[in-house]
């Protein structure tokens, strides 16, 4: 079935080609086609294009389809072009011709952009909630460790002191900024395109208000050209943030790799959650942050991948969009299992205690030695030569303490300031008022 039939059959080659994976995608967006229309049916019979009998047989059809699609049971049959035409043949089995009035004022355009846009919006949701866990594991971490030393490092050699506590704590407060771009891209993702059709409008008296209004959305895509040239937008902005994301995920994976190998020894795995070598039987792999570190980078492609399929395509709907699922549905579970397993491995982590009694890292106080002549009335800038003269002939030595007070530093590291910035962002994500939305769409009226 097609809901573009006119009556002659394609060429079977061509036809392979044209629907591609769109069967096997379509069934993670059948639940979402689904409640596309039955806000579009529900307000079709509201402007009276559909009479009101005829809604109240379509929309418990529909919400029996939609059950079946949320338990996996929804099939798209073969020879049935996607979701929509067999969403449209399912109703029509079940009705006859009033089946057929469903797609009244709107194309298979609109309704490919409000299910992906219902999707995404799902899929955020739980990314969401995923990646706010490792955040409280690292912040968890971060607290623990904050009096246990280690040395920094600038262009890979020692450097100042720093701690675990702030290693861990530096990667919190990153997931708050990434958080900030998943929010933003929420935004761009709750907005409303039904109705837009084909990119041009239609001739139907559409109330796009009220389909906004039961679907949850927060806003419309008011111009339907711009609602049209969203696709691959959209998907690209949501990509942007996983790749935001990825990219914190993925510099704390390489770091783990590098502080788990013998030359560094500041971190270690439970034997478990490490692999071994066919030959050499002293192995313990760290494959867990390696595999990380490469899907990280995987996903921080995907922008340029969207970028490459969209860059020189004119307004209105051209089929190369079709592709996008392709690259864009993946997505999320790829990032969820990347932030699930960052999580478990961050959680079981070892780090060692005492690294800083360790000779070798002795120059890493030298700045504190300065900075003590310093506040001692030596001028600065004398006190870095004296010091400098010191490591020079071998002499140099650091008895003090070490007093770091200021923000952000090991000695104050801000933990609830940056979970407070973390905690602003995540509530003001609308969840709670888009369930409600969903749940009255799917509950019959009394």
């Amino acid at each position: 079935m097609k809901l573009w039939d006119k009556g002659y059959t394609l060429d079977e080659r061509i036809e392979r080609f044209t629907v591609g994976k769109d069967r096997e995608l379509d069934l993670l967006l059948a639940p979402c086609d689904i409640l596309g229309t039955l806000a579009h049916v529900t307000m079709l019979g509201q402007v009276g294009l559909i009479p009101a009998a005829e809604v109240e047989r379509i929309l418990p059809e529909l919400r029996k389809l939609y059950r079946k699609a949320a338990e996996g049971q929804f099939v798209i049959e073969e020879g049935v072009e996607d979701v929509h035409s067999q969403v449209e043949m399912e109703l029509t089995r079940a009705l006859g011709e009033t089946g057929k009035k469903v797609h009244t004022g709107r194309s298979r355009n609109d309704q490919i952009l409000v299910d992906l846009k219902l999707y995404a919006r799902t899929r955020l949701e739980k990314t969401v909630g995923k990646a706010e866990r490792l955040f409280r594991t690292l912040q968890r971490r971060s607290e623990e460790n904050k009096d246990v030393l280690m040395p920094g490092y600038t262009h890979l050699q020692v450097a100042m002191p720093s701690s675990f506590g702030l290693w861990f704590g530096a990667y919190a407060e990153s997931l708050a900024d990434d958080m900030v771009l998943l929010k933003a891209a929420w935004d761009i993702v709750n907005r409303n395109p039904l109705g837009s059709a084909a990119g041009y409008g239609s001739s139907a008296p559409l109330d796009r208000a009220l389909t906004t209004r039961l679907l949850g959305f927060a806003d419309l895509d008011y111009n339907a050209v711009y609602a049209q040239m969203e696709r691959g937008r959209m998907e690209r902005q949501v990509a942007f943030a996983y790749a935001s994301l990825a990219e914190s995920i993925g510099k704390l994976a390489m770091d783990c790799c590098l502080f788990n190998s013998q030359n560094f020894g500041f971190i270690s795995l439970p034997d478990n959650l490490t692999t071994g070598s066919s030959i050499m039987p002293h192995k313990k792999n760290p494959d867990v942050f390696e595999l990380l570190r490469a899907s990280c980078n995987r996903i921080q492609a995907l922008p340029g991948t969207i970028r490459l399929i969209t860059g020189n395509l004119p307004s209105g709907y051209f089929r190369d969009l079709q592709l996008l699922k392709e690259e864009f549905l993946p997505l999320f579970d790829r990032m969820d299992d990347i932030l699930d397993i960052a999580d478990y491995a961050v959680s079981a982590m070892r780090v060692r205690d005492g690294l800083m009694d360790d000779p070798r890292y002795a120059l890493a106080f030298s700045v504190e030695e300065v900075n003590r002549r310093a506040a001692n009335g030596v001028p600065f800038r004398d006190a870095y030569r004296q010091v400098a003269d010191e490591i020079t002939a071998g002499t140099f030595t650091f008895q003090g303490e070490l007093h770091h007070t200021h923000a952000g530093s090991i000695g104050n590291l801000c933990n609830d300031a940056i979970a407070a910035r973390m905690d602003a962002v995540l509530a003001s994500f609308p969840f709670d008022g888009i369930h409600q939305a969903l749940d009255n769409l799917l509950s019959p009226s009394d």
